[in-house]
């Protein structure tokens, strides 16, 4: 991605991230909402312009080139000893998974029995984890991407299979919001392969309709789970037919 896409990209996160419609941009910069529309559509911004965008999200021009520059190295898979800190510790546990949802300061305290100084104890930890940084005012900064992958077999994957897995399935599944299907094929090594690319891009979609929900507020919002599993697999009874 060139880098001027990837400034722009970044700016883009930025106004999501912060509830910031076109319309608020353009308030805030004495434009016509058609006029910003036509800035992003064309790219053409010049250094004042983004040095005055940069100032309405909060960034100096050197934070927010220094913002772009960092998104495409974000981490899509943790270390063992970061999953490890982070599934000993419930209360970790549960800041990090509502910051990396976007939650702020407040929604976490005023939705779960933890204080201010408790949540800002837990991001600087996230933050030593390099999970985030914490930046002045307390804001948050990710530098996890959002379709980072569990370490097979590692940590946050054994607490899910251990605590999540019958939690998550103990349920008849028969509301509106919920779907359990379960399908079974005969494929070659090249199908399976294909079927592999195919979860990747739900999974990538997922993530695509979570960044479109975040400008609704969080009360519209609500933590939906997507399970993907697919194995080479034949019931034990079936086997034990077997010649």
């Amino acid at each position: 991605m060139r880098e001027t896409d990837q400034l722009i990209a970044t700016i883009k996160r930025q106004l999501k991230l912060q509830g910031l419609t076109y319309r608020d941009l353009a308030g805030k910069l004495g434009l016509a909402e058609p006029s910003v529309k036509r800035l992003f559509a064309s790219g053409r911004f010049t250094l004042e312009r983004l040095a005055e965008i940069a100032r309405v999200l909060g960034f100096t021009l050197a934070e927010l080139t220094h913002e772009a520059a960092q998104a495409e190295g974000r981490l899509h898979l943790l270390e063992v000893a970061q999953e490890r800190e982070l599934v000993a510790d419930e209360q970790l546990l549960l800041v990090a998974v509502c910051v990396l949802n976007h939650w702020t300061i407040a929604d976490i305290t005023r939705t779960y029995t933890l204080t201010v100084p408790q949540v800002i104890v837990h991001l600087a930890r996230l933050d030593r984890l390099r999970m985030i940084d914490l930046l002045p005012g307390d804001r948050v900064r990710l530098n996890v991407a959002r379709d980072f992958n569990w370490l097979p077999q590692g940590p946050i994957r054994m607490f899910f299979l251990r605590q999540g897995m019958g939690e998550f399935l103990g349920s008849p599944f028969d509301a509106d919001t919920e779907t359990l299907a379960f399908s079974h094929a005969m494929l070659t090594p090249a199908a399976v392969a294909t079927m592999q690319v195919e979860l990747r891009k739900l999974r990538q979609r997922l993530a695509e309709l979570h960044d479109d929900s975040r400008d609704a507020p969080l009360s519209e919002r609500q933590g939906v789970g997507l399970l993907c599993a697919m194995r080479v697999w034949e019931p034990a009874a079936f086997t034990a037919l077997r010649r």
